[in-house]
């Protein structure tokens, strides 16, 4: 068991980084969209969405 750890002690901590990295995008947005914030690039005129991002009409 500790040889095989000891052999792949690389591939395991850049597992673990990306992980931490991935999760601490996914907490961000989640707290971005709570806060009422948004992803979009604000071209709404373009884009298929427009009517689900921005329900009231408006355009920023």
């Amino acid at each position: 068991m500790f040889t095989w750890l000891s052999a792949n002690i690389a591939n395991i901590l850049i597992v673990l980084a990306l992980i931490a990295v991935v999760t601490g995008v996914i907490v961000k947005m989640r707290k971005d969209k709570r806060k009422g914030k948004s992803a979009c690039g604000c071209n709404c005129a373009h884009c298929a969405m427009h009517g689900a991002c921005h329900p009231q009409g408006k355009e920023t």
